[in-house]
């Protein structure tokens, strides 16, 4: 008699530790939820901030695949932030320095599997030291009309007082 009050007792903890755990794991996912969306919020309230995707073409890896976040301009450089991340510093910060544009094309059908149909895809790459432009694109970034406008003006301004030596 002992024994089976004894089991029944182990058969009745049992749902409700798994109850717990359950929760615990709702919360967690939560709790990772709500900073990821905090965490973009604040990154475009600050201003400044485009969504685009982004690319290393040539190289294996998440790098040489497209990846949806918000490109911030600063002065010097472009910082990306991947939207999916709890990162609070960019991956990826694209220097404004000798940064120029090797090409702009359409996305093609492999890319139109991770892009939308209304972006442009710009291939950018740094000068070299001689001052010799890129053959290659170091980076492809795809973004709507109005994004690719301000960033081509991004790219062509500099900010007032600014020296950059060539």
């Amino acid at each position: 008699m002992e024994q089976r009050e004894s089991a029944l007792a182990g058969m009745v903890s049992w749902p409700g530790s798994a109850q717990w755990v359950a929760l615990v794991l709702l919360l967690a996912l939560l709790a990772v939820l709500a900073a990821v969306t905090l965490r973009r919020w604040f990154l475009v309230r600050r201003g400044g901030a485009v969504e685009c995707y982004l690319r290393a073409p040539g190289v294996r890896g998440r790098r040489g695949s497209w990846r949806i976040g918000f490109g911030r301009y600063g002065t010097e450089s472009l910082g990306w932030f991947p939207i999916f991340s709890l990162r609070p510093r960019p991956t990826a910060m694209l220097s404004r320095r000798g940064l120029v544009v090797v090409g702009r094309r359409s996305p093609d059908e492999d890319d139109r599997v991770h892009l939308p149909g209304d972006v442009s895809v710009l291939q950018v790459a740094w000068t070299g030291s001689d001052g010799a432009d890129p053959l290659e694109p170091e980076f492809e970034i795809a973004m709507g009309d109005a994004a690719l406008t301000g960033f081509l003006s991004w790219m062509e301004s500099m900010p007032p007082g600014t020296q950059w030596e060539a």
